[in-house]
């Protein structure tokens, strides 16, 4: 499961990371990164996916696995909205509930504003995805 948040996690702006944007869980330790190829690994290095210029992402077995749109719009591989990234880094399920907040220099917080990890580099909606949502 956490694979394939990773993936959805890296979908948008992969075609023109510089070089590879690094995520850090609350004990800063790497979690993942994504390589400028958009060839996307966990934190073993390991090869997990790869993702395509217009937003979706496939797995290594180049199945698609779902979708970040451009409106921040965060979809599943069944092309279900699971929930949404606001401009502001606001973060919302599908019923518009709080969840967190993805900050400007890169912080995530949670609902009580406890910080829950580091996205140093990573669009706010790659980072969305991964510490907020879980898909079936």
């Amino acid at each position: 499961m956490k694979k394939i948040l990773f993936l959805l996690l890296l979908a948008v702006g992969a075609s023109t990371a510089c070089t590879a944007q690094t995520l850090r869980n609350s004990n800063n330790s790497s979690i993942g990164k994504i390589e400028r190829d958009g060839t996307i690994r966990d934190r073993n290095n390991s090869m997990i996916g790869k993702i395509e210029r217009d937003g979706t992402v496939r797995d290594r077995n180049n199945s698609s696995i779902g979708k970040i749109e451009r409106d921040g719009t965060i979809r599943d591989r069944n092309n279900s909205t699971i929930g949404r990234i606001e401009r502001d880094g606001t973060v919302r399920d599908r019923n518009n509930s709080y969840l967190g907040k993805v900050e400007r220099d890169g912080t995530i917080r949670d609902r009580n504003n406890s910080t829950i990890g580091r996205a140093d580099g990573v669009p706010p909606e790659q980072a969305a995805l991964f510490f907020f949502f879980s898909m079936p």
